[in-house]
């Protein structure tokens, strides 16, 4: 019976440490033009604590969301050549964020390969609100990207938005 009891325990502990904090698998798609586009991403925690310890420079891509493209698609003046992308953010000298796309996938606990990532003509804010988890959208754009598609991560009091087409 003791037995039985600490195992009806261990499992309703378990059971409430993974209803405490639920991380969803989301996909998000639209089309552009002729264009199929896809997000697919885990919503996990937005851990500000460290996002301060992320240094100048460095590639970040929490859980790894997946941008894939049917055909090429224009991102400003540069081409998005179709496939899969790792989308991530840059972080600036001065504290700000660019959003970009590393070519493939990331192994996880692997470095993203420098060479193969894309900066993106982005717009950063931390004035848009908090998204307690990782939000990702391909939205219809604003100010400098009225008119266009974007894609969108907001991640903390992270905001940053990218034309994508």
């Amino acid at each position: 019976m003791t037995r039985i009891a600490s195992f009806t325990l261990a499992a309703l502990a378990v059971a409430a440490l993974a209803f405490a904090h639920p991380h969803f698998n989301k996909t998000v798609s639209t089309t552009i033009g002729e264009v199929e586009v896809s997000v697919s991403y885990n919503s996990t925690d937005a851990n500000m604590e460290r996002v301060a310890a992320v240094e100048a420079g460095t590639f970040v891509s929490p859980r790894g969301p997946r941008l894939n493209l049917s055909a090429d698609v224009m991102a400003g003046d540069m081409t998005i050549a179709a496939g899969e992308y790792t989308i991530g953010v840059l972080k600036g000298e001065d504290g700000s964020w660019t959003m970009a796309l590393h070519e493939g996938r990331i192994p996880r606990g692997e470095m993203p390969d420098m060479g193969k990532v894309m900066k993106l003509d982005s717009r950063f804010s931390d004035q848009m609100g908090t998204a307690d988890h990782m939000l990702i959208d391909i939205t219809a754009g604003s100010g400098d990207f009225a008119g266009k598609p974007v894609l969108t991560i907001h991640f903390g009091n992270m905001h940053l938005q990218a034309a994508i087409g």
